[in-house]
């Protein structure tokens, strides 16, 4: 196990955290400058940015970004980015703004948590993201109506950021696992790791993504573990709850020199392929140099292919990423294997195989069923009964 890990994407690892030497003094700043209270969305993505999990952003994108990225998947300076970070207002924010002044970004609770230089402010051109991004314009799609919920005005600029955790936001912060990207570098160089696969997931881990996962630990040095705890739709199994079941299999069923637990505080945009480069590059940042895309990364509903997220990794020209994706075909419990098994690894047999996935472990605990042994460990089926009963009774 030697070696170094891969490099940030863009090449340097982005920190947007001002220094203790100036949060007084940026905090006296913001008191007199134009307020812009983020959302959900915006608040995960500031920190991302922060922390230089979006590297090499440093802000919310200006215009030429903007569009650049809708249509060709790149900022404009060439380098592959396939979703726009944006800041989105409304007419009355944008009214009290000043190109080449400052603004004050709050959360929603109140925390002020950074200030942005103001470069640009544009109007949003909704229709070049949702063709771009998300390949539609249907309402239902969750991410479609985030973006035409969001103000008609983007503002872009460089941000300065005091905090990326508000202060009176309720439920778990994770802070045990809210590792940074140069957190899981060091962590991997100190486990002697140069070859890290990633896993990215909103659901509690099954039998087919533990498959998934021991096929990718047996040609990298480690996994990580690397679940999103950000936005994420009505309906998704709740982080906390989520986190329970990722502490509990790991200690059950992974080895634990192998295995490396962090949290992703990115929020959902449901864009299917674009978001699976989306993640790809984050977990470069990361230090991962193989990431895990199984069937529909990052989907939902029937908006896109079974393996659109892994074949839009093949539309890509070579150096555009450092990260190996790593492309698994839907994995599946045999009764007669007494295991896990994919089309290449297990003929098919006629009633042989359960199929697996993170939408039919909710629809069970929706019934107030119990997942299987075929879908669940019994130990992560424990938790996720235990919480569906608390949230029949309440």
């Amino acid at each position: 196990m030697t070696g170094t890990l891969v490099s940030p994407h863009g090449g340097t690892l982005v920190n947007r955290m001002v220094d203790a030497d100036s949060l007084e003094s940026l905090r006296i700043e913001a008191a007199s400058l134009p307020r812009i209270d983020m959302s959900a969305k915006q608040a995960c993505d500031l920190e991302m940015i922060a922390m230089g999990a979006f590297s090499p952003l440093t802000g919310f994108v200006k215009e030429a970004d903007f569009r650049s990225i809708c249509s060709d998947m790149r900022l404009a300076d060439g380098t592959v980015w396939p979703i726009p970070a944006t800041l989105a207002v409304d007419d009355d924010v944008k009214s009290t703004l000043e190109v080449g002044s400052r603004a004050a970004l709050y959360h929603s609770d109140g925390t002020l948590m950074a200030v942005i230089d103001v470069e640009e402010v544009y109007a949003h051109d909704r229709e070049i993201e949702l063709s771009g991004v998300f390949r539609t314009t249907d309402q239902a799609h969750p991410g479609v109506a985030q973006v035409l919920a969001e103000g008609d005005w983007l503002v872009g600029g460089v941000v300065h950021v005091l905090t990326v955790l508000p202060e009176h936001e309720p439920g778990e912060q994770f802070t045990e696992h809210r590792l940074t990207p140069e957190q899981t570098r060091a962590a991997f160089t100190e486990r002697g790791w140069s070859t890290v696969a990633g896993f990215q997931t909103r659901n509690p881990i099954h039998r087919a993504h533990e498959y998934l996962c021991k096929c990718a630990t047996e040609i990298c040095d480690g996994l990580l573990i690397h679940p999103l705890v950000g936005e994420t739709k009505e309906g998704d199994i709740p982080a906390d709850v989520r986190m329970k079941c990722y502490e509990t299999i790991i200690e059950h069923y992974f080895v634990e020199d192998c295995t490396c637990l962090s949290v992703m505080p990115a929020a959902m945009r449901y864009a299917g392929p674009r978001e699976a480069v989306l993640h790809a590059v984050v977990r470069q940042n990361y230090g991962v140099s193989h990431f895990i895309v199984g069937r529909d990364h990052a989907g939902v509903g029937d908006y896109y292919g079974t393996y659109d997220a892994q074949e839009i990794f093949d539309t890509m020209n070579p150096g555009d990423l450092e990260v190996t994706p790593l492309k698994f075909e839907h994995a599946a419990w045999s009764h007669k294997a007494q295991g896990m098994v994919s089309a290449k690894t297990f003929p098919k047999i006629k009633g042989d195989q359960v199929f697996l996935s993170g939408t039919k472990v909710r629809e069970l605990l929706a019934e107030g069923q119990r997942p299987p042994a075929e879908f669940s460990r019994p130990e992560v089926a424990d938790v996720l009964i235990e919480w569906a009963t608390s949230m029949a009774t309440a």
